[in-house]
């Protein structure tokens, strides 16, 4: 058992020590520390920071002055923490099995998992998988050096390109992408790098063009573009057709004029990031985290983080990829998101 592993088993186990305090409703603190944690992405990417941001919004240290008297954070005792991980595609593995508590995933890498599709068709279905919360949309960017001749997604073919990293989101939908316009990776010169070494790269001549998924504007993005070292080459054509039919949690997008330093409109395809958790976390305390994150209280920190600005309560338990856990679909259901359910007849 690796050490992270154990890490991870361990704290499980606290948690499920904890929670045997739930069912009071939390009316009264809680004696231990329950500890939850938010699988993310890297640090460079955007899920860190938005995890990082969640994480200090609901933890409740017990004392906290801004948690007493509201209900700006979850249960006392909740000691939220974002880490690091390999990326979305290892964020569902690891809630799927109870690794982590919850994780960061882009829509159709979560779809794919709980139906056992594209890089989970090996391990099969992982039906396990709840939604807390839509939070953010995701644009998918192609990224190409500004000397290239590849003004399509079909001009990959034989390039040097940088896929993301094994066990990403951004691997998984570069190959969807790749799929739709009838590409292969094994077509390509492929590189498995996270988006800052992928950057570096591509400013130093060694890349010809890089995928990148994540909320807009995208930093890594807007340096490239900004510096004149990269462009965006669209996503369009009969290709996006086949995309959007492969892929139901897509969606067409266009990037308006400026929403890069000089850019103009480019046609794309968006996802979005989604919050999940395993169907055996206990409903009162999801209640209690989702009540918690749409506090009006919270409204501020969330509009100052650059992917959580876009947060909304409306959008929230929309389309999700998995069923919503229902200690969420209670929350949405008391907000009038969701039909109120019907007692079964006697």
């Amino acid at each position: 058992m690796t050490p992270r592993i154990a890490t991870s088993l361990a704290m499980g186990a606290g948690l499920a020590l904890c929670l045997a305090f739930v069912g009071l409703g939390f009316a009264q603190p809680l004696p231990t520390r329950i500890p939850f944690q938010i699988a993310t992405g890297s640090t460079g990417g955007v899920y860190f920071p938005a995890g990082e941001v969640i994480a200090g919004l609901l933890s409740h240290p017990q004392g906290s002055q801004r948690c007493e008297k509201t209900r700006l954070c979850g249960p006392s005792g909740l000691i939220v923490t974002a880490r690091t991980s390999e990326g979305a595609a290892a964020n569902v593995v690891a809630v799927g099995s109870k690794l982590a508590s919850s994780g960061l995933a882009q829509a159709e890498v979560v779809q794919a998992a709980v139906a056992g599709k594209g890089a989970f068709r090996k391990d099969g279905p992982r039906p396990h998988l709840r939604v807390i919360a839509s939070l953010f949309p995701e644009d998918v960017h192609l990224l190409v050096a500004v000397g290239s001749n590849i003004h399509t997604v079909s001009g990959l073919k034989g390039k040097r390109v940088a896929l993301g990293t094994e066990n990403s989101g951004t691997l998984n939908t570069a190959r969807a992408v790749l799929g739709a316009w009838r590409l292969h990776e094994r077509g390509l010169k492929a590189h498995f790098e996270s988006p800052d070494v992928a950057a570096q790269m591509l400013t130093h001549g060694e890349l010809d063009a890089m995928f990148l998924v994540g909320g807009t504007p995208m930093p890594v993005a807007e340096n490239l573009i900004r510096r004149k070292i990269a462009r965006l080459v669209p996503l369009s054509g009969q290709g996006l057709k086949r995309l959007l039919a492969a892929q139901p949690a897509f969606a067409a997008d266009t990037l308006p004029p400026g929403t890069y330093t000089g850019s103009a409109a480019v046609d794309t395809v968006k996802t979005r990031a989604v919050w999940i958790v395993n169907e055996a976390q206990p409903e009162a305390l999801i209640y209690a985290m989702t009540r918690a994150l749409f506090e009006p209280g919270n409204a501020a920190a969330l509009r100052a983080s650059p992917a959580l600005r876009h947060l909304s309560l409306d959008a929230a338990p929309k389309n999700p990829p998995a069923p919503l856990h229902p200690g969420a679909a209670r929350f949405y259901r008391e907000r009038g998101l969701l039909p109120k359910q019907t007692k079964p007849s006697p």
